[in-house]
């Protein structure tokens, strides 16, 4: 069974930064099969969008142009886990912030249909 779990939410002033993490257990991180793992974020009253993706055996990766030049995403193979660095944090990145994986190779941020497990979410809250 595919379990994702995302750690690391909080509550920051604007300008400031957070380190996301998604453990991933049911699969192995490893060069022969290839999952795709996103990030997206959910606020209050808007639909949820993709903030970046990477593949876990090309290191592959799309950012939402937002996030761009703020936000990394990686992944540590040797732990399953992909973190998600965010630097100049906004207030407009207030939001639930999820991850998701899908098999194969990696599919872009429009593609939400495509990752079909999904953890619990994590809040980040930005204070002006």
């Amino acid at each position: 069974e595919v379990q994702l779990v995302e750690s690391g939410g909080g509550f920051v002033q604007a300008g400031g930064s957070l380190r996301l993490s998604c453990a991933v257990s049911g699969f192995n991180f490893d060069e022969y099969d290839e999952y795709g793992i996103g990030w997206f974020r959910q606020a209050p009253g808007k639909e949820r969008e993709g903030v970046a993706c990477i593949s876990t055996t090309t290191g592959k990766t799309y950012y939402e142009d937002s996030v761009k030049g703020r936000f990394t995403i990686s992944s540590d193979n040797a732990k399953n886990t992909v973190y998600l660095q965010m630097n100049s944090l906004k207030p407009e990145d207030t939001a639930n912030y999820y991850c998701a994986s899908h098999q194969g190779p990696l599919w872009g941020l429009g593609y939400v249909w495509k990752y079909n497990h999904w953890g619990q979410g994590t809040q980040v809250t930005v204070s002006s």
